[in-house]
């Protein structure tokens, strides 16, 4: 059983949503089921991604640092996934916060990109391998 069952976003354009995460999801391999006012991406019948609409027009972005969402990290094979699946998001229209570099901050083998959408909705692409064993 998996530790996190579904995730649900509120977006301000369920259409653009949609376009947006779409490639996404299903470069992750997520399959998408549309449902009345809400689209979703399930994986292995274990875990869900739900985008809803928002109750109300015009609430304005999510704003990165403020209380609530920061960010979901997809954590991926290798660095070469890290770039593939970041230029899909760029060309879904996703805006790039951070390009895909490695981050000493965190580890020396962190390789990392973080793009957002345009309700604000962050996410972050990473790979971070197992450290090398000393003795072999």
């Amino acid at each position: 059983m998996p530790l996190f069952d579904h995730l649900g976003i509120t977006v301000d354009d369920l259409a653009r949503g949609i376009t947006q995460f779409d490639p996404v999801m299903q470069a992750l391999g997520f399959t998408r089921v549309d449902a009345e006012n809400s689209v979703s991406w399930q994986r292995d019948d274990e875990t869900e991604l739900i985008l809803f609409p928002a109750r109300e027009a015009d609430t304005g972005r999510h704003r990165h640092g403020h209380i609530g969402w920061q960010h979901l990290a997809f954590a991926l094979d290798s660095q070469t996934e890290v770039d593939r699946l970041h230029a899909i998001a760029v060309d879904a229209g996703w805006t790039v916060v951070r390009e895909p570099k490695l981050y000493p901050r965190f580890n020396d083998r962190y390789y990392a990109s973080f793009v957002e959408d345009d309700s604000g909705i962050r996410i972050e692409f990473m790979h971070n391998p197992p450290r090398k064993n000393a003795g072999g």
